[in-house]
């Protein structure tokens, strides 16, 4: 019964805000790892115009962190029946430094605790 097929979606973002799905049928058993590698094969790479070849946009996946509904799970994690195994990509900014930098470009005193203070109080009072 280890080759019975199970549905698994395989979930990915190349770009923010652009989000890519694939429904696959992968025997029981299957790891993350194997999930993807079935995936790859069966996406080949396209062939330009001028005669060379594009790589299969999944390939660039395996340098991603795996997780399974929103938690990360090791590559030889193995599948079950309706899992979404989602591939995260790296941080380009830690959230901290972009908030501070947002409250900076807003200034102190037009937003949130500091809206409405009394005139004449030091900022943020």
């Amino acid at each position: 019964m280890a080759d019975a097929p199970i549905r698994v979606s395989l979930c990915w973002s190349s770009r923010p805000r652009q989000v890519q799905v694939l429904d696959m049928d992968v025997p029981e058993g299957s790891t993350v790892a194997t999930v993807l590698a079935q995936a790859i094969a069966h996406n080949p790479p396209q062939a330009l115009a001028d005669g060379q070849t594009e790589p299969a946009p999944l390939t660039a996946l395996a340098f991603q962190t795996p997780g399974i509904w929103g938690r990360k799970v090791p590559w030889a994690h193995v599948v079950q029946n309706g899992d979404r195994i989602e591939l995260y990509r790296p941080l380009v900014v830690d959230p901290k430094v972009a908030r501070r930098q947002r409250f900076k470009r807003q200034g102190k005193g037009r937003t949130g605790l500091f809206a409405n203070r009394k005139s004449g109080s030091a900022a943020g009072y």
